[in-house]
């Protein structure tokens, strides 16, 4: 079924678990995502990057996750993920998508509530959700760990539905193990007890040290680089076995799916402590 993130996130959050939100590209990686959390039964956020909704490609795209999310035995959010422009933002909306997030967190903190409140206003007008960042998990840039005071500032002038927090880890695959500060990121789920806390930079993040922070209020999970990779790594290995001869590309794409929803269903039901 399709829902916003906000009563899933609630949830996960009162019961020290976490939802699994993965960056998807194209029908097969959403086809897996949504085999592994049936496969587990239970709910799961797909998301897609930002950039996707300037090229055109995530407006093509709802109208198959729409449909997939339907149809699902499990409750699915499809979400917008670092919106870096408003326009991004109600166009995810317009477009079916049921949760955004506006990253503000490169500019100042003026700027980032007054765009991130306007963005969850407009969300919350549409019975959407929305997300937003304090602090700056580091994307090819300088990390910024959040303030608790500012977390707590932040939460309560935008208004957001979740807020993603910078506690030591980082996008895409580390050089070295990353070293999160779960004291950090606890003092701030005990000052915002009732917002759902996301983690930004799953891939490779070691998985006990995100036990850790599920603890600690931590109840959304991105994951888009270690999953998206095992997507090219399994799509090289069956083209590359097919030596020559032809194979209908949808019968091609049913063992990737597989190996990319095994995947998947390891991480979801690691968030759901089974």
């Amino acid at each position: 079924m399709l829902v916003n993130m906000k009563e899933m996130l609630n949830g996960a959050r009162k019961a020290k678990k976490a939802i699994g939100a993965f960056n998807i590209t194209n029908y097969e990686t959403a086809a897996a995502v949504l085999k592994a959390a049936e496969a587990e039964n239970e709910p799961v956020i797909i998301q897609l990057y930002m950039r996707l909704f300037d090229t055109g490609k995530a407006y093509d795209l709802a109208g198959t996750l729409q449909r997939l999310a339907f149809r699902a035995k499990v409750p699915v959010a499809l979400h917008l993920d670092h919106g870096s422009t408003v326009k991004q933002a109600t166009d995810a909306l317009a477009w079916g998508y049921t949760s955004v997030m506006y990253d503000g967190s490169r500019s100042s903190y003026e700027e980032n509530v007054k765009w991130t409140k306007f963005v969850a206003d407009y969300a919350h007008a549409l019975g959407a959700t929305c997300e937003g960042e304090i602090g700056h998990v580091a994307q090819g840039d300088e990390t910024a760990l959040t303030d608790v005071d500012e977390a707590v500032s932040f939460a309560k002038d935008t208004g957001v539905d979740a807020l993603a927090v910078s506690i030591g880890t980082a996008h895409g695959y580390y050089k070295a193990e990353p070293k999160l500060d779960i004291p950090r990121c606890a003092a701030i789920a005990e000052s915002l007890p009732d917002t759902p806390l996301v983690l930004h930079g799953g891939s490779g993040t070691p998985l006990a040290d995100v036990r850790r922070a599920i603890e600690c209020g931590i109840a959304k999970v991105n994951i888009a680089t270690e999953f998206l990779d095992t997507y090219i790594k399994s799509t090289l290995k069956v083209y590359g076995d097919l030596n020559g001869a032809f194979v209908p590309p949808d019968k091609l794409a049913d063992p990737i799916i597989d190996e990319c929803a095994a995947h998947v269903q390891r991480l979801v039901k690691f968030f759901a402590r089974r």
